[in-house]
């Protein structure tokens, strides 16, 4: 039924016409990568999960709430946000340098692993082919401070286009390293454990995925985990070739995972809502959020550009 709850974003956003990509898996591995570089949020992470044990869990229990947010219905969104809220608050954690205690609520952590996930999508999704133009993607950064409230931020303090982004990214960077939690995640991802038969799976499929996604990360970010930047070049090929092979597979079987979500939208909205980045190519770009961004065609981090590696 046309006439149904769109949900928060609605069909006509950037954010639901891009989020059915499945670009987006890998966007997500990228985004561990990346919030694994703030010391606090890594420690966070390892001393309230088991990361180690449940990552595969972990990785699609944070696909069904972007699934929610972006494609249920208002009110299956807002209660998916308070579930969010209600779990952090209850959570704590020792610095790993000072030893101070802090809360996992703690209003820097969450904006960053917000900035970090938003960073990941827009990058990978525009560096593997989706067509956004420039406004577009100020548009999507903006819509997503939508997501950021529901985790409990005021959305007046989260970036609202790409030089916001930019602009936080330069104001965090000095916190940033790669400790020994944030070794533990990318010595799991680079070779998680798994059943000994299912190994070679690990090898065919897995580590192009984990090496494709680490790759895509700014070049400071690769210097932080003391490994050389792959060719940016190299690696927006296989992004493009990677994004072009997995668009051949059928929408509709794409979309079973997470659970449904897009299918249940498309039930419930009619057909017309079906995601697609050549819908919004064809909108009229609206800017919410003051700014421009800045697409790199040949692959270097839009978002992260100014950093630099240490004389």
């Amino acid at each position: 039924m046309s006439g149904s709850d769109p949900g928060l974003y609605g069909p006509d956003s950037v954010t639901w016409n891009c989020h059915g990509d499945p670009m987006m898996w890998i966007a997500g591995v990228r985004a561990l990568y990346l919030q694994a570089l703030h010391p606090r949020a890594v420690r966070g992470v390892m001393a309230n999960s088991d990361f180690r044990q449940d990552a595969w869990g972990r990785l699609l229990r944070t696909a069904d709430f972007v699934g929610t947010v972006t494609y249920g219905t208002a009110e299956a969104a807002e209660r998916a946000g308070a579930r969010v809220r209600r779990i952090h608050r209850s959570l704590t954690a020792a610095d790993p340098a000072t030893g101070e205690t802090f809360r996992i609520d703690d209003p820097e952590l969450l904006l960053w692993v917000h900035c970090g996930q938003i960073d990941s999508f827009l990058h990978v999704l525009r560096r593997s082919g989706v067509p956004l133009s420039d406004e577009q993607a100020d548009r999507y950064v903006a819509e997503n401070r939508t997501s950021a409230r529901l985790v409990g931020l005021d959305p007046a303090t989260v970036p609202g286009s790409t030089a916001e982004l930019a602009a936080y990214f330069e104001t965090v960077r000095p916190q940033l390293a790669a400790g020994a939690d944030t070794r533990v995640v990318d010595a799991f991802l680079r070779r998680p454990p798994v059943p000994w038969p299912l190994r070679p799976v690990r090898a065919l499929m897995w580590r192009p995925v984990a090496a494709l996604a680490y790759g895509s990360l700014p070049a400071e970010a690769h210097h932080l985990y003391g490994r050389p930047a792959p060719a940016p070049r190299s690696v927006t090929r296989r992004l493009r070739l990677t994004g072009l092979v997995l668009r051949l597979i059928p929408a509709r079987l794409r979309w079973q995972l997470p659970p449904g979500h897009i299918l249940r939208a498309m039930a419930r909205m009619g057909p017309g809502s079906r995601p697609s980045p050549y819908t919004v190519r064809r909108g009229t770009a609206i800017l919410v959020g003051p700014g421009r961004a800045q697409h790199d065609n040949g692959g270097g981090s839009t978002t992260w550009r100014s950093w630099r590696k240490p004389d």
